[in-house]
């Protein structure tokens, strides 16, 4: 046991350490909490890192807590102290950059695809986030913003804002996204009537507007499937 009388990964058989098997038999061979343990890398005085890590899935029911979680709430799992709780959030924020980063000029083919995308980026936020995906001519993502927080209106959502970042990466189209808290994706008033005025812009100025997604955890909804704009 460690000089601070906390169980470490070091304090468990060779054999069992994570570590040790991620180099052998690689990363993939490992458990979502030997994955875990991992940035942990401490336990208690009576649970290793490994303990603890099978004890934040138990709690949390998966891994999706490290997005929904704020630090606060993590730290209230016991065991999960401030250090943890900022390493747990910052592996979950490079795992959403990351998603990001591989789609970087991948072709889209479905919203079912810009939703992969964005799910993992605002289908957990708490606060209503609305995104602008810009494509380039072969329907290539060229780029991600956030254009705005809060209640989706016309007040909020500019054309100005909207269409200035398209035009700066010389944007051909966009799909337009913001999220829904609430967990209902039913589209509002506000919604739609964003999403006509944004497409008449679009129109006037080359850049086609091609869908509006409304993002929830693990779904999504399309307002172009449903012709409302």
């Amino acid at each position: 046991m460690s000089i601070n009388n906390y169980l470490t990964i070091k304090d468990m058989p060779t054999e069992e350490r994570p570590r040790e098997k991620m180099v052998k038999y690689g990363s993939e061979t490992l458990s979502t909490a030997e994955l875990l343990a991992l940035i942990l890398r401490t336990g208690s005085q009576k649970n290793t890192a490994l303990d603890l890590a099978n004890k934040l899935l138990t709690t949390c029911e998966g891994i999706n807590c490290l997005v929904e979680y704020s630090i606060e709430e993590l730290q209230e799992i016991k065991g999960i102290g401030l250090a943890k709780a900022t390493q747990l959030k910052a592996v979950a924020e490079l795992a959403k950059r990351l998603n990001i980063a591989r789609r970087d000029l991948t072709k889209i083919n479905s919203p079912g695809e810009v939703a992969e995308i964005l799910i993992p980026k605002i289908g957990y936020a708490h606060q209503e986030k609305f995104i602008v995906v810009l494509l380039d001519i072969k329907n290539q993502i060229i780029g991600i913003s956030e254009i705005s927080k809060g209640s989706l209106n016309s007040s909020i959502v500019h054309p100005r804002e909207v269409f200035r970042y398209a035009i700066k990466k010389s944007g051909a189209s966009m799909i337009l996204a913001h999220n829904h808290p609430s967990g209902d994706l039913t589209p509002s008033l506000e919604d739609v009537d964003v999403t006509k005025r944004l497409f008449k812009v679009g129109k006037l100025v080359g850049i086609d507007v091609l869908d509006h997604l409304i993002i929830g955890k693990g779904k999504y909804n399309s307002l172009k499937s449903k012709n409302l704009f």
